[in-house]
């Protein structure tokens, strides 16, 4: 085995004041170059890459063995720190090298099949097919060292806040509401299945109980669902909980580690408190519930200016109850031609949209994709509403009211990135409050929690649970950054016959409140202090610091598209002992 050289820094780590130091580094090779009577090489590693010179002086062997490295080759070298004939200003270590004198080869390495520099436009797939090698790009290092930092800083911040970090099962009771679950087959208990949580959700509100008073857990969680770039099967939460408090005491400690996480790692200062919107405003004036408010555009309802128009996708829309809004882009009658328009108009097809309505104003006058339905006067009249200015472009849609929310909330916020209005280093943080308890769900028929059936209810809303449930408003929040939700949570239900009266609202009947629920209910039989929580999603939290646009940047080892794990080649199918020891029978669609 070779000698393995103790190193006396990182290669990241030396500058001018190092000069005259004798110096050990470990590290990759990442490039070689041989200028007649000196070999250049490059050695990196998780903190950066220094300049390593092999001269005449050496002996001869090691000279040769230096002009043998190639890429990724494995090396320790022992030198002396020196000035840097040819400063490079783009590499902290620009203004040093190492003049070498001694060096070991720990271990070879092959061409690799993608090379170990940002921004080299390789396949995803092939990247997170070698990700340990993809791994080693100064990008990817930056974004793991970053979230180790804000997972140490939040450890820190809410320890210092009395929180005690507490680990709950992996393995539990497949969840009644919510995503898919990923199930686990109980070999020493045939024909019964674990599930991968979802989130700790039970286990910590019996924590609450079990007068833990505040509860901290970075934990993992799991949802057998369909991906996109913010998510993942896997994903992690920094999970809390806490007894004894209410939403502002929520509110205030939120924002004052948001406010630490922010000043400590970006040296970026927010302001506090967050604006505060409820769910009922941030749709109507964002269509969304995570609303992005770096820019304007914001949705307005025009119902008013249509009724008994001649043009009937407006007037019949209206007459079975749904809605006229728009957005108005300034500078977008220029922007946007009658093309660009058309793909937008295809674009929100996918919110069930069936069509758009477009409107310039300019300083030669108004034009619309329905002149011949509207007089300009009347389309003056739309423009005066969005205080439209002389190179506006209205765009309306007509649709149900969700429909309507979905189509402008995305187009507001895809124009805006089309314009280069959302500036990644501009963090604009607030509250979305007062959320619906249910949400109507067709493919159920009914209407189900739209958080979870543990959320309460505001203490004005419980009659409306049964007359009204559309109107009943949670004590529930998101914490919102840029369009994306940070995280959210809500005040408990502790009392048992609330938690009852949900149960039922939801349509769940006394043996299924007891299959699904009743070791909690039964738990809050013996005293449930009042209390709250909230998760912060860290996958999403890390990425939108960074900057990155998909969280699979900054985890480890992500999943692709298929949900596959592209390295150890996850899931894999099992072998036939394996299925007949858990008691499982794979169907042959062809026999079966």
């Amino acid at each position: 085995m070779s000698e393995i050289y103790k190193r006396t820094g990182m290669c990241g780590s030396f500058t001018a004041g190092n000069i005259g130091e004798k110096a050990v580094i470990n590290g990759w090779v990442a490039k070689r170059r041989n200028l007649g009577g000196l070999v250049f090489c490059d050695i990196r590693d998780k903190t950066g890459i220094v300049q390593v010179v092999f001269d005449e002086n050496v002996p001869k062997a090691l000279f040769e063995k230096a002009d043998s490295l190639r890429s990724e080759y494995v090396v320790g070298v022992k030198g002396t720190v020196r000035r840097r004939e040819s400063v490079n200003p783009d590499i902290p270590t620009g203004d040093v090298e190492i003049l070498a004198e001694d060096m070991v080869v720990y271990a070879t390495s092959e061409t690799p099949p993608i090379y170990v520099k940002d921004d080299d436009k390789v396949d995803d797939n092939l990247r997170l097919k070698y990700r340990y090698l993809d791994l080693r790009k100064p990008s990817m290092q930056q974004n793991l060292t970053f979230r180790h930092k804000v997972t140490k800083l939040t450890r820190d911040f809410f320890d210092a806040q009395g929180f005690t970090e507490v680990e709950t099962p992996m393995l539990i009771k497949p969840t009644p509401e919510g995503a898919r679950d990923y199930l686990v087959p109980s070999r020493v208990n045939p024909g019964s299945f674990y599930a991968l949580p979802q989130s700790p959700q039970m286990f910590k509100q019996l924590l609450m109980v079990g007068g833990t008073d505040r509860y901290l857990q970075i934990v993992k969680c799991f949802r057998d669902e369909d991906l996109r770039a913010d998510r993942q099967p896997e994903f992690t939460q920094i999970d809390m909980e806490m007894s004894f408090v209410d939403e502002e005491d929520i509110y205030a400690l939120q924002e004052a580690y948001l406010k630490t996480l922010m000043k400590e790692l970006l040296d970026v200062d927010i302001p506090t408190p967050f604006p505060r919107l409820t769910w009922q405003e941030a749709m109507d004036r964002f269509g969304s519930d995570k609303p992005d408010i770096r820019f304007g555009f914001e949705l307005q309802r025009v119902n008013d200016l249509f009724e008994g128009c001649a043009f009937k996708v407006f007037s019949d829309n209206l007459a079975a109850g749904g809605d006229i809004r728009g957005i108005c882009i300034d500078g977008g009658a220029s922007l946007y031609t009658r093309k660009k328009i058309d793909k937008l108009t295809e674009m929100i097809r996918s919110y069930g949209a069936r069509g758009m309505v477009w409107i310039k104003k300019t300083k030669d006058g108004i034009t619309s994709s329905v002149n011949k339905f509207f007089s300009p006067e009347e389309l003056a009249k739309v423009a005066e509403r969005f205080h439209a200015g002389d190179d506006a472009l209205i765009l309306l849609v007509s649709d149900k009211t969700k429909v309507c929310w979905d189509a402008l909330g995305f187009l507001r916020r895809h124009i805006a990135a089309e314009m280069g209005l959302l500036n990644d280093r501009e963090f604009k943080f607030l509250w979305v409050v007062d959320f619906p308890v249910f949400e109507w769900s067709e493919e159920e028929g009914r209407y189900m929690a739209m958080h979870h059936p543990f959320t309460a209810p505001k203490e004005e809303d419980v009659d409306l649970l049964f007359s009204d449930p559309a109107r009943a408003r949670a004590r529930a929040y998101d914490v919102v950054l840029n369009g994306v939700e940070l995280g959210g949570g809500s005040i408990r239900i502790h009392d048992r016959d609330l938690q009852e009266t949900m149960f039922r609202a939801l349509g769940l009947s006394e043996k299924e409140i007891q299959e699904k629920f009743g070791f909690l209910v039964e738990a809050f039989k013996y005293g449930a202090p009042p209390h709250g929580g909230l998760a912060y999603g860290l996958d999403r939290l890390v990425m939108l610091l960074t900057g990155e646009s998909s969280i699979r940047e900054v985890i480890a080892f992500p999943k692709n598209q298929a949900a596959q794990c592209m390295v150890s080649g996850a899931p894999a199918a099992a072998s036939d002992d394996d299925l007949a020891e858990l008691g499982i029978r794979l169907l042959d669609s062809e026999k079966d």
